[in-house]
C-alpha cells in the first residue's frame, strides 16, 4: 500500500473524514486543529445518500444508526398560512432509489463518531491548539508553519497538505486566492429543544420546511429522535460576527410574528438561540502543486440545499481514492482531484443560491413554485436531485 505523509489542516467533519479515509489507504496523517478541544455545540446536519453511503463504507454505519434519525418525508408549508405546499419523499424511497439512507444527525454526534474512529487509527496523529500561519509547496514537498497556544512555533513537512479549515481558510491563500468570502444577505438562527416540547402537529418523524418572502424555517428530529433541531433564516443586510453569536429570542419571535400558530409555538420554545451569517466563495481553485482544499475551504455552500457536510465528505472520499496508487505523481493526482470536483462543487453552490431565491420568493414566483411542487409530487421532488444524491466515488 502507498504510504504518503499527509497534513490536514482543520478537524471539522471534512478534515476528520479525510484523515480516516486516507489512513485507511495506508497513509500517515497529521491532523492539525486550532481549537484546544471539541465542543458539544452545533446545529443538525442532513446526511443525504451521497454522504451516508461514504460513511457507511468507512465502517461507521453501526455507530451512526444509534444517533441518527431517518425522516419519512419533508413537508413544505407556507409560513403565513401553515398550509402544505408539497412534500419530498425520503426514507424507504431514498433507500430504494439510491441504495443508501437519508439521515439527519446532530453535528456533535457525527463529530464524536468520526473522532473516535480517527483516534483508533495508529497512523493518524491529532495535534490540537495549533494555528497554521503559512503553507508552501515545492516540487519535492509541502510545508506549513504553525504556532501553538503557548506561542511556540514549528514547521512541518509533508508529501501533501490538505486545507479543511473552513470558510475563512488560511490554506486557500496558498493557492493564490486572496478574495474574501461573500456575505449572501442572510443570518441563520439555530436552537435545539426536547422533542416533547414541540407542538404535537410538528413532532412526527419528518422534516418541516416553511417558506416565506422574508425567510424560512427548517426543523427535524436529531439525537436519535430525542431532540428537535430548528434553523430559522432571517434576511438581513448586515452580517453578525462569528459562528455562535447569541440571538435574542424575542427578536426572532417578532420577526416571525405573522407566521402560522404552530410555527410561532415552535419558535417560542427554545430559550437560547445562536446565530451565524451565511457566506460563500465561488469555487475556482481546489488544488495546486502539493496542496488541496476540501469542504468549505474549497467551496463554501449556502445551506439551502443541505449539502455543506455532504460535499466535504464527498471531497474526502474522492481525494483518498485518487491517492490510493503506488508512488503517485502528486501534483498530477491533485490536478485530477480538482478536475473531478470543481464542476460538481460549482453546480451545488449555484443550486443552493437558486433555492434561497425560490424559498424567499414573492407572491407571483411563489405561486408558480407551489404549483410545480404539487405537480411533481413527493417522489418527483426527490427525483429532481438524482444528479446530487446518486453520487458515488469510484470503486
Amino acid at each position: 500500500m502507498p504510504n504518503l505523509s499527509i497534513a490536514i489542516v482543520g478537524a471539522g467533519i471534512g478534515g476528520l473524514t479525510a484523515a480516516l479515509a486516507l489512513a485507511r489507504q495506508g497513509h500517515s496523517v497529521t491532523l492539525i486543529e486550532r481549537r484546544t478541544g471539541f465542543s458539544e455545540v452545533g446545529a443538525g446536519l442532513q446526511l443525504s445518500p451521497n454522504a451516508s453511503r461514504i460513511l457507511i463504507k468507512l465502517g461507521l454505519g453501526p455507530a451512526l444508526r444509534r444517533v441518527v434519525t431517518e425522516p419519512e418525508r419533508v413537508v413544505v408549508r407556507s409560513i403565513r398560512s401553515g398550509k402544505p405546499i408539497g412534500e419530498v419523499a425520503l426514507c424507504s424511497f431514498m433507500r430504494e432509489r439510491f441504495e443508501a439512507p437519508y439521515w439527519v444527525v446532530h453535528r456533535a454526534d457525527l463529530q464524536t463518531i468520526l473522532l473516535d474512529a480517527v483516534r483508533s487509527e495508529p497512523s493518524i496523529r491529532l495535534v490540537m491548539g495549533r494555528n497554521v500561519e503559512a503553507v508552501e509547496s515545492s516540487s519535492s514537498q509541502a510545508s506549513l508553519a504553525w504556532v501553538s497556544a503557548s506561542g511556540a512555533r514549528e514547521t512541518l513537512t509533508a508529501d501533501v497538505i490538505v486545507g479543511a479549515d473552513g470558510v475563512w481558510s488560511k490554506v486557500r491563500q496558498a493557492l493564490g486566492e486572496s478574495r474574501l468570502p461573500i456575505y449572501r444577505g442572510s443570518i441563520a438562527w439555530r436552537a435545539t429543544l426536547e422533542r416533547g416540547a414541540t407542538p404535537a402537529e410538528l413532532a412526527g418523524d419528518e422534516t418541516g420546511l416553511w417558506l416565506g418572502p422574508r425567510g424560512h424555517v427548517v426543523h427535524y428530529p436529531i439525537a436519535g429522535g430525542r431532540l428537535v433541531n430548528v434553523v430559522a433564516i432571517e434576511r438581513s443586510p448586515t452580517p453578525v460576527e462569528g459562528w455562535a453569536a447569541p440571538g435574542r429570542r424575542e427578536d426572532l419571535i417578532a420577526r416571525y410574528a405573522s407566521s402560522a400558530p404552530a410555527l410561532r409555538a415552535l419558535l417560542a420554545q427554545p430559550q437560547e438561540w445562536l446565530r451565524w451569517s451565511l457566506f460563500d466563495h465561488p469555487a475556482e481553485r481546489l488544488a495546486s502543486g502539493r496542496i488541496a482544499l476540501l469542504g468549505d475551504a474549497a467551496h463554501p455552500v449556502l445551506p439551502f440545499l443541505a449539502q455543506g457536510a455532504a460535499m466535504a465528505i464527498e471531497d474526502a472520499a474522492t481525494l483518498a481514492f485518487l491517492l490510493r496508487q503506488e508512488q503517485p505523481d502528486i501534483p498530477q493526482v491533485l490536478s485530477a482531484y480538482e478536475e473531478q470536483r470543481l464542476g460538481r462543487a460549482t453546480r451545488v453552490q449555484k443550486e443552493a443560491r437558486t433555492n434561497g431565491r425560490i424559498y424567499h420568493a414573492g407572491p407571483l414566483v411563489a405561486f408558480g413554485r407551489d404549483r410545480v411542487m404539487r405537480h411533481l409530487g413527493p417522489e418527483g421532488m426527490t427525483k429532481r436531485y438524482d444528479w446530487l444524491y446518486g453520487f458515488r466515488t469510484p470503486e
